[in-house]
């Protein structure tokens, strides 16, 4: 692999069923990831030799509660390989229930960059960006 590119990222979740149907649906159904581990407390999702992994947080460091504007991991942002990916995806967020972030800027609240901004069971913040389209 290059030097450099991103290996894996593990990420410590509040309910892992509610994690495993919400990754499953984003990043198998969506983007095209597969998933690469199971086990009792975690699962692993791989694409392009980088996998991205959800673990079971135990009871005793469930509080106090993931917040993103804490210190950490803001959000985690994916590319789209198109604006219309962005707006297929934006139209399935809505009917599942889940509420796009800076609704009275989107889809351009990242600035220059289409994107969606979402949240995950845990509040993650997800960014899927098409960058450099008007």
């Amino acid at each position: 692999m290059p030097q450099g590119q991103l290996h894996h990222i593990e990420i410590y979740v509040s309910n892992l069923s509610s994690s495993i149907r919400f990754w499953s649906w984003f990043l198998c159904e969506q983007l095209g990831y597969q998933e690469y581990q199971r086990w009792d407390q975690g699962v692993s999702y791989k694409a392009n030799g980088t996998y991205i992994v959800f673990v079971q947080t135990e009871a005793k460091y469930l509080t106090p509660s993931y917040h993103r504007c804490r210190s950490g991991l803001n959000h985690l942002a994916f590319y789209a390989n198109s604006k219309e990916q962005v707006d297929k995806i934006t139209i399935a967020v809505k009917e599942r229930g889940m509420t796009i972030l800076y609704q009275d800027r989107h889809p351009y609240a990242g600035g220059s960059s289409y994107a969606l901004f979402f949240e995950d069971p845990d509040r993650i913040k997800i960014e899927l960006v098409c960058e450099n389209i008007k």
